[in-house]
């Protein structure tokens, strides 16, 4: 959440806010709510001092044996009136509140203003585009030649957007996964395996609720939701927490499936893996002082895109529009891979500096230069969208014979095999 000082001080900027990432809030109402929690406030704390003063009076006159019953009567009126001003001061703050949790972090300077993602700016482009002497494959209908995926059969399970991955593929994603994990315990991270279900606090500490709560799912008798990314578990993890200086900063990185309703995306990438209510993924998550954050974030998308270099993977960076990035980022960018099926790129990975929204939710501080305690900046990053890499595997490396030539990098996890080929029956 924003700062609620610089909510009341900034006014133009928190319209500007609203507007630049297309939030649906009635400021009006935010800001009469907080001038009532501040009316209500003040009437408390003069009724207190009121009190108190007729609580003295009251010890003045019991010892000098005055009578003090009107004075008491007074306290007693005094009581009941400052009970129904507590109730209305809390009904206030707690309107003011929800209200104040719709509004989305403040985009950075540098971020290109626009009201979707026809604004965002091309930072680089890494790696070349394979040229096929043949029309290359979607990953779906050459995973399903070749025996390795199953969406049909997936469908008696689940229903639609779900996969089920069979000999190959199913070791290919599994490769996927270590890989990336190694890769990043390398960079450093240390590696968590946390609940793939959280409770709704850990929810709204990540800023996915109160926003997103349609495109999870949730498990009504707990009040549980399954986790739409491992970044929430991760923040959660250090909930509460005054995390001593000298650790920051703190590298997170997990393992585990994401389960998105995709509410809003009817008829958006039917066929594939794309777009799917369950998928895995390899998350990178950082804690910092926050003037390193930015650089911190420089970092993180440099050790996802060393992901991608290192399966030889074409892709390219962008940086997202005020508009296209998220609620909780004040800056994103996006990792896009070359998809020759589609001819264009795809998002793999997107990388986001949080500033110190999530951390003021989640009450995760350290104690600055001047041993002042503050806010830590949170940073998170897709290393990488497994499901995502696993199709652009497919599509990028597909031979005229309809097998696929396996990343080198990734051949010791799959004992050695060089090249997948189509199951015999």
């Amino acid at each position: 959440m924003l700062d609620r000082k610089f909510i009341r001080e900034n006014r133009d900027k928190i319209e500007a806010l609203v507007e630049a990432k297309n939030a649906k809030l009635d400021v009006d109402q935010l800001y009469r709510l907080d001038g009532e929690v501040l009316r209500l406030k003040q009437e408390l704390e003069g009724m207190r001092k009121k009190r108190n003063e007729l609580s003295t009076e009251i010890g003045k006159q019991k010892k000098t044996g005055g009578d003090a019953s009107q004075l008491m009567a007074e306290v007693k009126a005094q009581d009941d009136k400052e009970k129904e001003l507590n109730e209305q001061h809390r009904k206030s703050e707690d309107e003011y509140l929800e209200l104040a949790s719709w509004l989305p972090n403040i985009p950075d300077d540098s971020v290109p203003v626009g009201k979707d993602e026809s604004a965002n700016k091309l930072i680089r482009e890494w790696g070349k585009q394979p040229e096929f002497a043949f029309k290359p494959l979607p990953h779906y209908e050459l995973g399903e030649a070749l025996g390795i995926i199953d969406f049909q059969r997936a469908t008696k399970i689940a229903g639609a957007r779900f996969n089920v991955m069979c000999g190959k593929g199913a070791a290919l994603e599994r490769a996927l996964i270590s890989f990336m994990l190694d890769r990043a315990g390398e960079k450093g991270y240390l590696e968590i395996y946390p609940p793939f279900m959280a409770a709704r606090e850990s929810l709204f500490n990540c800023a996915q609720l109160p926003k997103l709560e349609d495109d999870m799912y949730r498990l009504p008798e707990d009040d549980m939701f399954l986790i739409p990314t491992a970044e929430v578990p991760l923040l959660s993890f250090r909930a509460g927490e005054e995390i001593k200086t000298a650790e920051l900063p703190l590298l997170y990185t997990a393992y585990t499936p994401s389960f998105r309703r995709e509410a809003g995306s009817y008829g958006k990438d039917t066929r594939g893996l794309i777009r799917q209510h369950q998928f895995d993924k390899v998350e990178l998550f950082a804690l910092t002082k926050p003037a390193e954050s930015f650089e911190q974030l420089e970092k993180l998308t440099a050790d996802a895109e060393s992901i991608l270099q290192a399966l030889a993977l074409p892709y390219q960076t962008v940086i997202l529009s005020t508009g296209d990035m998220s609620f909780a980022s004040t800056k994103t960018y996006d990792l896009e891979v070359w998809m020759p099926a589609q001819g264009k790129y795809r998002e793999i990975s997107s990388c986001s500096n949080c500033t110190d929204f999530q951390a003021r939710r989640a009450g995760i501080r350290f104690r600055d230069e001047n041993k002042k305690l503050s806010l830590v900046h949170t940073l998170n990053g897709s290393g990488l969208a497994v499901g995502r890499t696993w199709a652009a595997i497919i599509e990028n490396y597909q031979q005229q014979d309809g097998s696929v030539v396996v990343p080198e990098v990734l051949r010791s996890y799959l004992g050695g095999l060089e090249t997948i080929i189509a199951v015999k029956d």
